[in-house]
């Protein structure tokens, strides 16, 4: 059977399956969507089965599209990789966007780790907000804050987080318990999940009202509170630097009640998980955030 399939409808296919859109997929091939959707056709009537869900506003893998896109995502990645490396491109480009903070904090000054351990790979990182489309291949894998958004993906929580209360070390001598905090200056960051509000309601006490000190970044948080402008409510994963060198430290460890969340998550595109490169990204990064719940 496989001698009748025309190798550009399992292209078309998988770039649709992969994308989750047939005017994405063109985009891609430099072809209009109706010649993509027409190549899918008739790959279905060669197959006598339906592989896509069609509806007025999108396209859905059925079952049997799923089980094909596992093979065909997987044989497709391997082509991409043999060309890559027959062509003499030299090591591998892993594309990695991330959550600005998480990259500042604890993803970049680790990198060299992860290069020193697989000197054959490069890295390209970006910052910034916007969750990573993976419908341009723009980006391999994406480290998100909050909830991934996006069908298709493989999603893997990365550790939980500890938020609680950080400051400067001559700033913590007056803090001995959590009702200390309604006399201090409270660091407020805009788009943290976790917010002064519910630390306080979780310590049992009415959140004081906010004045001053406001930022859309915990990197930029941190950084004023290790200058002794007040008290920011962080994740010591994220300050996990700042606190082992004592430039932060935690006022009310074991005197008040913390919160404790996942809040980053590794997605990348379930037609990838195969390639090497990104497998080996996701095992290093579960092996330092092991060690970093360790120490």
């Amino acid at each position: 059977m496989l001698s009748s399939i025309p190798i550009s409808a399992i292209r078309a296919f998988e770039a649709a399956a992969r994308t989750g859109s047939f005017s994405d997929a063109a985009n891609e091939l430099h072809l209009t969507p109706s010649a993509v959707s027409h190549a899918i056709r008739k790959l279905e009537g060669i197959l006598s089965t339906t592989l896509f869900e069609r509806s007025a506003r999108s396209v859905r893998l059925t079952p049997a599209g799923e089980n094909l896109m596992r093979h065909a995502g997987a044989a497709f990645d391997n082509l991409r990789r043999g060309i890559e490396e027959v062509a003499g491109r030299g090591p591998q480009l892993l594309r990695v966007h991330c959550a600005p903070s998480f990259a500042a904090q604890w993803l970049a000054p680790r990198l060299t780790k992860f290069l020193a351990a697989e000197p054959q790979l490069e890295v390209r990182l970006a910052a910034n907000t916007e969750y990573a489309r993976f419908t341009n291949d723009d980006f391999d894998l994406d480290i998100v804050y909050g909830q991934p958004r996006g069908d298709g993906l493989e999603v893997v929580p990365l550790r939980e987080e500890t938020v609680t209360p950080l400051c400067a070390p001559g700033l913590a001598r007056k803090i001995r318990k959590p009702k200390d905090l309604l006399n201090q200056v409270l660091i407020r960051s805009d788009v943290k999940r976790v917010q002064w509000h519910q630390w306080f309601a979780a310590n049992g006490l009415e959140a004081p009202a906010i004045h001053g000190m406001r930022f859309d970044r915990s990197f930029l948080a941190i950084a004023m509170a290790c200058g002794g402008v007040g008290v920011t409510l962080e994740s010591t994963l994220l300050a996990e630097r700042e606190v082992a060198s004592r430039r932060l430290v935690a006022p009310l460890v074991g005197r008040s009640t913390d919160i404790r969340y996942v809040g980053h998550h590794l997605v990348f595109p379930r037609a990838g998980r195969q390639r090497r490169a990104l497998r080996a990204f996701v095992e290093w990064i579960n092996s330092e955030l092991a060690q970093t719940d360790k120490s």
